[in-house]
């Protein structure tokens, strides 16, 4: 199993190289960015297993960027932990009315934000366990969970968005989608994308699912929709 990986927003340079190199030493991947608008165009195009958020950013704040994450449904249960100078108590219940998972104010240990990002990747890790989702269909089996998807017993190889865009449509399944509402569901809300780049997504998928790829139709003037030929079943 591949390291976890944290994504940090943090504009302070120095402060960010800090905590990129404190993480990476206690066996994380990491990567940083500067503002709310890189860090929700990153999270729309790879898997990150928590953010480490600071409130005070250039243009959108963190508690809008937090807004935005727990808007989305395929981002709405990523941990966020903010890290900001602001110790008022209004901040901190804002945040927790936001959904983050802790919160931590500068200055402050390395070696505590580090224990408090291990018992929230471990409990996290322990509640996708109890709560797994996968679906079936068609011979067609996807674990949310793992992102992994099997097509009669033989693993697809596909892209995050791809992936996306695959869970979105099952869990729609007979329902007719809107490229606007596809690129708000699988990219990001205000996201400036062509909503051509649905079209070329779902070519590429349906060319990895075979025959199994003409589930997938187009709705002409509006987008596409899945329709299962048999029983789709849904686990927990």
């Amino acid at each position: 199993m591949s390291e976890p990986f944290i994504l940090v927003v943090e504009d302070d340079h120095n402060l960010a190289k800090l905590l990129q190199y404190n993480l990476e030493k206690a066996g994380y991947r990491c990567e940083h960015t500067v503002s709310g608008e890189e860090a929700l165009e990153l999270i729309s195009r790879r898997s990150v297993d928590l953010l480490l958020l600071d409130i005070m950013l250039p243009g959108m704040d963190g508690f809008e960027v937090c807004r935005k994450i727990r808007q989305h449904q395929l981002h709405k249960e990523l941990p966020i932990v903010m890290l900001t100078a602001k110790g008022e108590e209004i901040d901190k219940v804002l945040g927790f009315e936001l959904g983050i998972d802790d919160y931590v104010v500068k200055p402050f240990s390395p070696r505590e934000l580090n224990l408090r990002i291990r018992a929230i990747l471990k409990r996290d890790r322990r509640s996708r366990r109890d709560i797994q989702e996968v679906m079936t269909c068609n011979g067609l089996k996807v674990d949310i969970s793992r992102h992994r998807v099997t097509l009669d017993d033989r693993e697809l190889t596909l892209t995050l968005m791809e992936f996306k865009l695959l869970v979105v449509l099952l869990r729609r399944r007979g329902q007719a989608q809107s490229r606007e509402t596809l690129l708000s569901d699988v990219w990001d809300v205000d996201k400036n994308i062509n909503t051509r780049t649905i079209d070329t997504h779902i070519t590429r998928l349906r060319e990895k699912l075979g025959e199994t790829g003409k589930l997938i139709k187009t709705v002409r003037g509006l987008g596409y929709k899945l329709e299962a030929s048999g029983e789709c079943l849904d686990e927990k």
